[in-house]
């Protein structure tokens, strides 16, 4: 047979161009890797990162978390981690390759050392939990289902990684198509795009709109109804009343509870030691008139009808976002001033403070803007030397609607003779202001502010110490209050609070991490009120000692405060 000589090499040589491009190549064995839609393995970067994020979330926060939340915590961290890694991962192939040996090696390493990892941050997480505990006065937990919060963090992790495997799997399919007609890298930048923009509406309109409208039907279902022992008041200084210009049915719930659990005339007497007066308490549901204005103007007319201005005190309270008000910080305005008080307040909504402040916070606004504005007109009104004192209370999402009312420190000072702020949230601007203007030296936590009477406490014994002026307005903040630390700002910044020293009730052993933190300040505000008084966003019996700093009665004494206090806790 003869052989085919070749006359010209380089025609054999010679590759032969072609206007697709190269597709890349592993440096170790130079063979073109095959595209594939679906990738199994894990990226060793975001699986170190990872497990980092991962063990971090079990070091403690402001308030103890029970064992299934802190699974959540650890594999939405831990998932967290793992897009993050890989990402850096992604960008460290661009210029440099690891070999196959390389991330074998890491991978061995990983796999040696998370075990130990993740025993040792289980056991330490486990005692941090008690101390924390025992920090805030709670009965600690002997026993701690390690297994199964390990459970629910992988089960948690799995879940979203498999979602964003979906994810991505979707805007590789769309690439594809897409290729056909336009470049690669183009094709793969619109599958990103729209898979993202179809994620956000799914989430936003589908996911979010429904949970937002089963909420507020739940929770006006809820607002129907009456709690256990409340009866209709028979006495005409309630609204609900049969002589009231509000009807019993349109308070709602939490209406209903305002005007029937008052202290009584005998056990009002018994504590101050002379009689007392039956206490006047106004409110006005959702359903008691059309819009924020109509209530407003018809609980003026129910403060004319009972003689509301004619008490030693008026005090206009800017409910949560049900509607509900504490009632421990009623009754002490009452036990302080023997019942010579009126009480009004105005539902915005059914729905809690933390899905209102989420979804529309302008409805709280519109409501304390005409609550706050009517009454304060009608006061003005009245001559100097008749006036009742005008005080003006508000916890939580009130906080922000009062502040929003008035607009500047200033103004709040001069437009009542008291406001007592529980709680405020890092959206209030007021508080915002005079927390970064405070002087130099004084800690976030507890302010102190020179220039009007303003005054802060992160523990409400604070109060009973206080020498010179008296404050107009008090802002109590317990230092362990997630509702007033808690900042889409701590995923990525280290929170004044955490700078130098901590708040009296803020565990040493709390730190600072990217992302870690800003989850497990998040799960603190679903156990804020779970905790002993003083302490997360309890503050109940603590009210007594706002009201004595901002507008005591004649004669009251801090021997008076304890023993109100003793009473209201018990």
């Amino acid at each position: 047979m003869r052989k085919l000589v070749v006359t010209d090499p380089s025609e054999t040589s010679a590759p032969r161009r072609s206007w697709i491009p190269a597709p890349r190549r592993s440096p170790e064995n130079n063979v073109v890797p095959r595209r594939r839609m679906v990738r199994c393995r894990l990226s060793v970067t975001g699986f170190g990162l990872s497990a980092v994020f991962y063990c971090l979330s079990f070091t403690p926060s402001l308030l103890p978390r029970p064992w299934f939340l802190q699974g959540v915590v650890a594999g939405l961290t831990g998932a967290i981690g793992y897009a993050v890694g890989t990402a850096i991962g992604a960008l460290v192939r661009l210029r440099w390759w690891p070999s196959r040996r390389v991330e074998r090696i890491a991978w061995r390493l990983l796999f040696a050392l998370l075990p130990v990892l993740i025993l040792v941050f289980l056991w330490l997480g486990t005692r941090w939990q008690r101390e924390l505990r025992v920090r805030l006065g709670m009965q600690p937990q002997q026993e701690y289902d390690a297994l199964r919060t390990v459970g629910i963090s992988l089960l948690t992790f799995g879940v979203l990684l498999l979602i964003a495997r979906l994810l991505r799997l979707a805007a590789h399919g769309i690439a594809r198509l897409l290729g056909r007609l336009v470049p690669e890298s183009a094709a793969y930048c619109a599958g990103f795009l729209v898979v993202t923009m179809l994620g956000y509406g799914a989430f936003d309109g589908l996911l979010m709109g429904n949970l937002y409208t089963t909420a507020d039907r739940s929770a006006a279902l809820t607002d129907s109804g009456t709690g256990r022992g409340v009866v209709q008041p028979a006495t005409t200084l309630r609204s609900g009343a049969p002589q009231s210009l509000i009807s019993w049915d349109s308070l709602g719930r939490q209406g209903r509870n305002f005007v029937a659990r008052v202290p009584s005339v005998e056990q009002l007497s018994a504590f101050n030691g002379r009689p007392a007066s039956e206490p006047i308490r106004l409110y006005a549901g959702l359903a008691s008139a059309e819009d924020v204005q109509g209530r407003a103007a018809l609980l003026v007319r129910e403060m004319d009808r009972t003689g509301a201005f004619g008490r030693a005190v008026v005090a206009v309270f800017t409910p949560t976002g049900t509607g509900w008000v504490d009632n421990d910080v009623t009754s002490s305005l009452e036990y302080m001033y023997g019942g010579d008080t009126a009480l009004v307040s105005m539902q915005y909504s059914y729905l809690p403070s933390s899905i209102s402040f989420a979804v529309d916070r302008t409805k709280v606004t519109e409501a304390a803007a005409a609550l706050i504005t009517a009454v304060h007109d009608r006061w003005a009104a009245m001559p100097v030397t008749a006036r009742p004192k005008l005080l003006i209370f508000g916890e939580s999402l009130g906080t922000y609607g009062t502040e929003k009312t008035f607009g500047t420190a200033e103004r709040m000072v001069e437009g009542a003779d008291g406001i007592l702020l529980e709680g405020p949230t890092f959206a209030n601007p007021i508080h915002r202001q005079l927390t970064e203007g405070r002087e130099p030296g004084s800690t976030v936590w507890d302010p102190h502010y020179a220039g009007l009477p303003i005054e802060f406490a992160s523990r409400a014994s604070e109060l009973r110490e206080l020498t010179g002026r008296q404050p107009k307005v008090v802002y109590m903040q317990n230092s362990s209050d997630p509702v007033v630390w808690w900042n889409p700002s701590l995923l990525w910044h280290r929170p004044g609070w955490l700078r130098g020293e901590r708040g009296p009730d803020v565990t040493p052993d709390m730190h600072w991490y990217p992302v870690v933190t800003f989850w497990q300040t998040t799960v603190d505000l679903i156990f804020a009120n779970k905790v002993p008084v003083g302490h997360g966003h309890v503050y109940k019996s603590s009210t007594v000692d706002g009201w004595a700093a901002v507008a005591p009665p004649v004669g009251w004494t801090v021997a008076d405060t304890v023993r109100l206090r003793a009473l209201l806790d018990h």
